[in-house]
Parts: structure tokens; sequence; C-alpha cells
């Protein structure tokens, strides 16, 4: 069950996998091949809503973006395939907690592998950046966490858990379908078992977003080329995921992700045939869509 991530993940990083999982689930699982087909585009938008890509950044930004997918079409979408058919036969067994934390960190290797693959073009993305670019991208991040606090800051502690568990809703609704009150209500319970501070997700996305400013103003200032770029790129891919599992709120995060998984799996336990009829449904449509866009790129 690798799509549930925690509600925290979904703000710890931007990946391509994600980014075409968020795609595909906010436009349904038939459109997902069409949804995948215009992944560049989708990309290049995201990306010009950050940094203003200049019109004569623009073929070689885009180039960039094909060559990638080209990439990723060839050689990750089958295995894709192999990850959604073992969360299949996951889905028809009793699936634990711990299935669930090693599923996640599956994802994050998959997630840290895919930016690692993509340093070169970061590295040529951030050598270009000019001082306009670099001060968008700071105002885009500030914007960003405005969004956050009126989503996530605001209202006392029961605001705050009704606002996460309605957000955990979406998702389940979305993979099984409808609840019953009574699944809704121990729903609801387990997702406010969890630790609530919604600063500290504040608090640890800045901080990332102060560390990706500090090394792209340092590119720019000192006119770094590309192989002490792509080294400064791949410490900042080092420190964003060992952060999780090395910083002074280590604690605060295990027990979140323990959290997340225990609710996800009492959700799994507790959905009926129908129910899990509609997850592998989903499943075997994105399943289908991966084979036929792997088969088109052979």
């Amino acid at each position: 069950m690798k799509n549930f991530t925690t509600q925290a993940s979904c703000f710890r990083r931007i990946r391509l996998f994600f980014l075409i999982a968020l795609v595909a689930l906010s436009t349904g699982c038939s459109s997902l091949r069409l949804s995948y087909n215009h992944g560049e585009t989708l990309l290049y938008w995201w990306l010009n809503a950050y940094v203003d890509v200049a019109s004569d950044q623009k073929d070689w930004v885009k180039k960039d973006l094909d060559n990638l997918f080209a990439w990723h079409r060839k050689t990750q979408l089958k295995d894709y395939v192999q990850v959604l058919a073992g969360a299949q036969k996951q889905l028809q067994g009793n699936v634990s907690a711990a299935d669930l934390l090693a599923d996640y960190a599956d994802v994050k290797k998959r997630s840290e592998a895919l930016l690692v693959k993509m340093q070169p073009e970061l590295a040529e993305l951030a050598r270009a950046l000019r001082p306009e670019q670099i001060a968008q991208l700071e105002k885009k991040f500030a914007s960003n966490n405005d969004d956050y606090r009126k989503k996530f800051l605001r209202g006392d502690v029961e605001k705050r858990q009704k606002v996460r568990y309605q957000k955990s809703m979406e998702q389940f609704e979305l993979w099984f379908g409808n609840f019953s009150s009574e699944q809704e209500a121990l729903i609801r319970k387990a997702s406010d078992a969890r630790p609530l501070d919604n600063q500290i997700w504040l608090d640890e996305r800045m901080r990332r977003q102060k560390n990706i400013l500090t090394l792209v103003k340092k590119v720019q200032q000192e006119k770094l080329g590309k192989d002490a770029t792509v080294t400064l790129i791949h410490k900042l891919i080092e420190d964003t995921f060992d952060r999780m599992e090395h910083s002074e709120r280590k604690s605060f995060f295990d027990a979140y992700d323990l959290g997340t998984a225990q609710m996800v799996a009492g959700v799994i336990k507790m959905a009926t045939p129908a129910q899990k009829a509609h997850v592998n449904k989903r499943m075997q449509g994105w399943i289908d869509d991966f084979n036929s866009l792997a088969a088109e790129a052979s």
C-alpha cells in the first residue's frame, strides 16, 4: 500500500514520482496514461511557477525534462508494476503497521534514487538561475508557507485534528470508496491518536527551503562549475533524507509515522470486501496503464 504516505511526507518533498501520482490521483485512475504522457509539460509548469523560466532557458529546460521522462519510461515503469502488484497481494492478507513502514521506507529510497538521477539536470538549472529568479523562488516559498499556516496552523487542537483527519479521509475515500459512520469514527480515533504538531512540519520545510536558497545563491554568487554544484546538490539530497533519521526530532517523526501506519493498517483490516475490491480495481488500472506506457517506450 505504498501510496498511503503520511500528511507530513506530502509536505516533506516534491518528487517526480509523487507529482505523477498526485496528478493521477486528482484526475482519476483511468486518466493516468494521459497525465503521465503530459508529465514533461506538467513538471515544466510547476518549475516555472517557482523560478519563472526565462525565454532563453525554456528550450534546454524542456529538453532536460524530456530526457528525464524518456529515461523514466524505459527504466522505472515496470518496477512500479511490481510495486503495485505486491500491494494488491498485501491487501488480501493481514497487513501490519510494520509492513506499511517498510513500504514507506522503500518509497523514500526510490525517491532518493530518482533525485540522484536528476543531479546533473538540477545542477545545470541551479547554475543558470539569475538573481531575479532566486528572488522569485524565495517569494514562492514564502507564499507556500503562508498557505500552510492558513490550512494547518489555525484554530485550536480540535480544529487541527479535524483538518488532518479530513485530509486523510480524502485519500481513503479515493481508494476505498465510501465508509460507514462506524468506520469513520474508528478512523477519526486512529487519526487523532497520532502526535500533532504542525509547527514542526512548517519548521522543517522552512529549514529545507533555506538550505535550497543558500545553495542556489552560493552557486550564483561564486559561479560554481557543474561538478561543484552536483556535489552541493548531493549533500542537500542526503541531508533531506537523513534529517528524519538523525535529527533531534526523530522521536516525533517516528511516532507520527508509526501512528499513520497503524491507522492505515486499521483501515485495511476494517475494509469490507466491496471496499477492497474498489482498491484492487484502482490499482489494476494503474498496473494496466504502467504496462501500456512501458510498452510504448520500448
